[in-house]
């Protein structure tokens, strides 16, 4: 006899108060489930429940057992949920939050590409510098470039991006090229400002000693393109992840101003929320871009 058919008609004469109504929750005889039930009490050598003529209710130890079982069956119910919605078509709205810079340059490009093989996903992408709270505002995801602060969350690892110190030929030909970190002090420094960094840069020196920098200076800005192009103007030193500067160091527009500091590089993660199972929205997305970003970064962008 299976245990967990067994353990269904007895749960279901607990619930329904009796075997002739638990017999119509199951689709099947009244006679079928009292031999579950009688089945399940001989193979565990303990009476369940307690029978009269006007009622049915469990014993102690059948009350202990029904808390035990129903959470068995509830378990079983979402297994069987879990198959069937991550064999289903990805569909459905996916709210995605992600850093203005790397969502204009090289998430939007690509996303007719994935609504074409996807046509019942629809996407609201919302751009922005700061941290978001996933589930609190209602995103499915999020992008995120760094460190990553909440542990919590589920995250993949898309591809790696690099920083450097960038500045145009024209700046390190007139004002000279830093030759230690010290020497920043008597640079025209450009800030990325946001809602989470204040002004500063954090360096490692050839030595890996940890350095901060102080960034006040002609130009703070809370966009990356904008402050490359301050750079390529000649308007100071940019600290720049490769995403951003990687077309503009190609065609010499700008180089690197300080070759002897490590290069820091940076994870680029695909973060969402905890849980039993990934929507398969979300899923179908994170694939996407998985195999979208294989071959760029942290320098090839």
């Amino acid at each position: 006899m299976d245990r967990l058919t067994e353990m269904e008609a007895f749960a279901n004469v607990v619930d329904q108060g009796g075997f002739t109504d638990a017999a119509k929750k199951m689709g099947i005889s009244k006679s079928a489930v009292s031999k579950h039930v009688s089945n399940l009490e001989a193979r565990l050598g303990a009476r369940l429940l307690n029978r009269t003529t006007r009622r049915v209710s469990p014993t102690e130890i059948g009350l202990a057992y029904y808390d035990r079982a129903r959470r068995v069956l509830n378990d079983a119910g979402e297994a069987d949920a879990l198959v069937t919605a991550m064999q289903s078509a990805p569909s459905g709205l996916l709210r995605i939050s992600v850093a203005t810079d790397f969502g204009v340059m090289h998430l939007s490009p690509v996303l007719g590409e994935f609504l074409s093989e996807f046509p019942d996903i629809t996407i609201n992408m919302v751009l922005n510098n700061r941290y978001v709270e996933l589930i609190s505002e209602g995103f499915d995801m999020a992008l995120r470039i760094g460190e990553l602060e909440d542990s919590s969350l589920r995250a993949r690892k898309l591809t790696e991006t690099e920083k450097r110190l960038v500045a145009s030929p024209g700046y390190l030909q007139k004002y000279g090229r830093p030759q230690r970190i010290d020497d920043l002090n008597e640079h025209k420094l450009l800030h990325y400002a946001n809602q989470s960094s204040s002004a500063v840069w954090k360096l490692t020196a050839p030595s890996g000693e940890k350095r901060q920098v102080r960034t006040t200076g002609w130009l703070t800005v809370n966009d990356g393109q904008s402050l490359l192009n301050a750079a390529i103007s000649g308007l100071g030193i940019a600290y720049l992840p490769s995403y951003i500067y990687h077309k503009a160091m190609a065609e010499g527009l700008v180089e690197d101003a300080m070759p002897s500091l490590p290069v820091e590089t940076q994870g680029i993660y695909a973060v969402y929320p905890p849980g039993r199972f990934t929507q398969p929205k979300v899923r179908a997305f994170i694939d996407f871009l998985a195999q979208t970003f294989a071959d760029k970064g942290p320098k090839d962008w």
